[in-house]
């Protein structure tokens, strides 16, 4: 297994806190699953990230089951780095300059 730690842009943990929001707004359950569906998907992708499909500007993407999200990151030799946390009707590539080191 891949013990990589995950790294989050600053405006991909922004991303997941208004989900979060949104969602418990709806309900106190649909906020503790999109948070557990976030843990499963940390847990996947650590398994296995050059598994999942390239995307854009040198990174990959994972889907979330059950939301409409998916994960942006690129897997670097020292960590993962979670380059967003999408909604899929957002403009695609609208984080690219978050992929600039």
């Amino acid at each position: 297994m891949d013990e990589r730690p995950f790294w989050f842009h600053p405006d991909a943990s922004a991303e997941v806190l208004v989900a979060h929001d949104r969602y418990g707004e709806v309900t106190f359950k649909l906020a503790e699953r999109f948070q557990d569906e976030l843990e499963r998907s940390r847990q996947t992708i650590t398994r296995g990230p050059q598994v999942w499909p390239e995307y854009l500007y040198g990174t990959q993407r994972y889907l979330l089951k059950g939301f409409p999200y998916f994960i942006v990151y690129r897997a670097v030799p020292d960590r993962i780095e979670i380059i967003a946390v999408a909604h899929e009707r957002q403009r695609p590539g609208y984080w690219a300059d978050r992929t600039v080191s």
